[in-house]
Parts: structure tokens; sequence; C-alpha cells
């Protein structure tokens, strides 16, 4: 038995072929629908980027105890024990958050890993002072909470890219084939192949923008060309517009990559023996809600309404569509399962053998969110986001025996106020750090939200139904509990 999982960031799927987009260039994304099951009810978990792959090793949601951090001494991690458990693990990534402090423990869990330098503004190349040009002014045209060194090291890093071979993307790839190939007549194995993109800055070449020829006219002078701002929407619509193909175009390069991947599964036979799985860990704001980006809004459909592909060789499921709730914490559960692996006690997630032969369920309703923002909750009809009931968002605390942010320690600051918190049901007897805790964003300002997304996707029309919205607090209030949510959270939501 062997398992693939392809992972793109920021993957949106109103942007694919088989969610019903007819204008992006993705043939890849169709064919691979037709040799899996697609599912329709895809939701995020945690977010954003590295507690997206904390559910991903663990199976259980992170968010109301923790924003971004590394995997925790009391995780258990699924490569991890797929490795311990004569089950080869290998990762190949260009995601530059791995090798920060945030996101440091994750990679060792494997077998073995390669680690492909450059995505973003990766601290890969040094030019003293720049020897190329900047398109644009990062300290005005950036969004002020990120740092312009990022911006400027970005462009520093796409000078070494002259062609699209040299891009983080194709070498990802080109290294998990080689893997593939490699390893084609072995058994018992998992490879995770995961790619930053089509995670911001949009970064292709000629021969995918040529895919839009509205690429063509040039933006707004001094915005950025690719690269939007994590803040409301100010542009023109022809900017709008503009980034979105500068998306798409990047969009069509992983197109191609998926391709070459099917490609070689058709040829290596694979797909007699191989599960091959293709996700994201969340969706893009183009202009949606009048909002670029993630994390400062709530989390509207174009974020957490998901793609997710699955090829499972027992089952042979392929061109069909399942309309069951699922996460990123079902994944290991998943892969556990189907290499004969027994589940942590702690995992929440579920195995989705049934559920992709036979659309079997596997939940009544699933939380996602930010730590600090909205509490959500969905049952696949309903979106329900709780919003905090003071515009102090207090209490809030984070629970860690790895006091680090994306990029930093915690500071000294940070940590005058900490005590030891009892343990949680899934710390495996340790006490942690309890640590007050700062949120990204503003959820009280948007206040409570409820929307029928099967006849409201866009989210236009909040609604004001009591009943329904007491039948989603109750599903809410015992989805945290069963989460072993830490009581102030409820507290901060102000729910009983």
């Amino acid at each position: 038995m062997k398992a693939i999982l392809l992972m793109f960031d920021t993957l949106n799927r109103r942007m694919l072929p088989p969610y019903g987009n007819d204008w992006v260039h993705a043939p890849n994304f169709q064919r691979l629908s037709e040799r899996s099951a697609t599912f329709d009810n895809c939701y995020i978990g945690s977010m954003p980027c590295m507690p997206a792959r904390r559910e991903l090793h663990t199976g259980r949601y992170n968010f109301l105890h923790r924003s971004w951090s590394p995997l925790e001494p009391f995780d258990d991690s699924m490569p991890q024990l797929l490795r311990e458990n004569g089950v080869y693990s290998h990762l190949v990534t260009d995601h530059v958050h791995y090798w920060e402090d945030g996101g440091a423990t994750y990679h060792n869990r494997y077998s073995s890993y390669e680690l492909v330098r450059g995505q973003e503004g990766d601290l890969w190349k040094g030019h003293v002072e720049p020897k190329i040009e900047i398109p644009f002014d990062t300290r005005s045209a950036g969004d002020p909470t990120f740092p312009s060194e990022s911006w400027r090291q970005d462009w520093i890093n796409r000078s070494y890219m002259p062609q699209p071979e040299d891009q983080p993307q194709a070498r990802t790839f080109s290294l998990g084939m080689e893997f593939i190939r490699d390893n084609a007549t072995a058994d018992n194995w998992f490879l995770q192949i995961e790619t930053f993109d089509p995670h911001e800055p949009f970064f292709s070449h000629a021969e995918f923008k040529q895919l839009y020829p509205q690429l063509a006219d040039q933006p707004e002078p001094g915005l950025p060309v690719d690269w939007p701002s994590y803040k409301p929407l100010s542009e023109s619509p022809e900017y709008v517009q503009y980034m979105r193909y500068q998306y798409t175009a990047l969009l069509s390069m992983c197109d191609r990559y998926l391709g070459r991947v099917l490609d070689l599964m058709d040829e290596l036979s694979l797909w007699d023996d191989t599960m091959l799985i293709v996700c994201t860990d969340h969706g893009f704001l183009l202009g949606e809600h009048d909002w670029w980006a993630k994390n400062k809004q709530p989390w509207y459909q174009e974020l957490a309404h998901t793609p997710l592909f699955i090829w499972d060789p027992r089952s042979r499921i392929a061109d069909q569509r399942r309309e069951a709730l699922v996460q990123m914490i079902d994944l290991p559960a998943t892969l556990l399962d189907y290499f004969g692996q027994p589940l942590p006690a702690d995992m929440q997630g579920l195995p989705l053998a049934e559920t992709i032969a036979a659309d079997a369920p596997v939940r009544e309703a699933a939380l996602f969110g930010i730590f600090g923002g909205h509490v959500n909750c969905t049952d696949g009809k309903y979106v329900y986001m709780r919003a905090p009931a003071n515009p102090d968002n207090a209490p809030l605390y984070e629970y860690t025996l790895m006091p680090m942010h994306i990029r930093s320690h915690f500071a000294v600051d940070e940590l005058q106020e900490t005590t030891l918190a009892e343990p949680f049901s899934f710390t495996k007897g340790c006490r942690a750090l309890q640590v007050p805790g700062r949120s990204w964003v503003e959820a009280h300002s948007y206040g409570t939200l409820l929307f029928d997304v099967e006849a409201d996707y866009a989210q236009q029309q909040p609604l004001q139904d009591t009943e329904i919205e007491r039948m989603m607090i109750e599903h809410l209030k015992r989805l945290m509990r069963e989460n072993d949510s830490p009581p102030e959270q409820f507290e901060r939501l102000g729910l009983d």
C-alpha cells in the first residue's frame, strides 16, 4: 500500500472547473475529478497555515487553545506514527513556514524530507544592496502589519528564477516525482508533496500569463503587481480583476504540475495500490466581501469551503461526488486507517473510507475558525459565526509548551503573566503554559452572523431566525466540549 498527498496552499475552490468554474485554464483538476471522489462539503478547521498543518498531523482542532504553533510535545503526529509502525513517510515542500520558529517541529516527524527554498519572503538569497529594481514602493504599497523586508526579499529571490522550472513549485514537484520513481516498486510508503502556490505573491512566468490575455493591461501605477495586501478593498474594479488573473495564472501552473503527477501514476500503474489525496488549507478573498486575503475578516465561504479529491484503490470510486461534511482533521485518520494503523485516542477526525465508497456521513456539524476570532459552526446548510461578546475579546489565553510565534519566540513581556494550566484531555498529563492571548482580528465589530449557504452562498443576507440559531449554538457548544475547549472560550463568546 502506498499513499500520496498533494497539498496546495490557498487553492480557491471557486476557481476550479470541477466546482463549476468555466474560464480558468485547469484541465488537470478536471481530469483529477474524473479519477477520484470529489467532495462538495469540505470545510477548513483551524486557520491559517501552520494551525491547519497541526490538524493534518494530529487530527484535532487547534484554534480554541492555540494560535500559530509548532507541534507540541504531547501531539500525536500522523507521519511519525506511520514511521514508527513500518510505513516510510517522506515530505517534499517549499512551504517557507516550516523553517521558521513557528513551524520548526513539523518536518522532523517524517522519515525523511526535502525543503525547497525561495517562496514568498523566504530569507534565502542575500543582497546587502539590492541588485534588482523593485517595481513598487514596498513602504507605501504593503500592508502596514506585514514587514516590508519580506517584499524586498521576495523580489531578490525571484531574480534567481528566470524560468518556470527554477520556481520552488517546479522544483518541489520534480523532487516528489523523483521519490515516486525511486520507490515505485517498494511498498508501505507515504509521500507528501506540498507547495506554497498558489499562495500570494502570485508570481508566474509568461507562458502561464499568456493563458489570460487580460494580463496585458497593467495595474494602477504604484500598486503591487501580484501581491495583494491583507486589508479592506480600496482599489478599482479593473485592478481587482487584474489581480484575479494573476492568481489564476499561478493556479494554471499548479494545474500543470498536478498533471505531471497524474501522468506518472498512469505510467507506473500506481492507481492499483496508491491512495491519492489532493487538498488545500484554505481559500483567499480576491475582492469578495470588499476584502483582500484572509485572517482579518470572518471566514466566509470563499475562505472556508475548500476543494478535496480522494482516490482510494480499495473502493476505486471515480468521477463521483460526495456530500458528506468532512475536514482536514479527517485526513490523518484516513491515512492511518488506510495503512492499518490504530487511531490515537485524542484524534477527533474520522477515516473516510466508507465516505469515499458510499458517501457515509462522519459528522453532523463541524467547527472552524482562527484563534481569537469568530468560532464558526456549519452543518453543511447553515454557517453560524459566533462573535466575541465584548470589544476587548476577553478572556483569551494560549496554551502551549512551545511558546513561538511565526518568526519569533513569545516576547518576554508576553510571558510575564504566564501560569501553569491544569492538563487538558489531550495533553497526556502535561500542564501547559497559560499565556494571555492576542488576536489578529476584531471579530466583535462584525457581530454574530448566521447564513443559509445553500440559498445564499455568497453570504449577502444574514438570517435572523431564533430557532435555527439555537440549533447551531447547540452544535457549537457540543463540539467545543468535545474539543475540551478552555472554559474561558465559552465566556468570551457569551455562551452558557
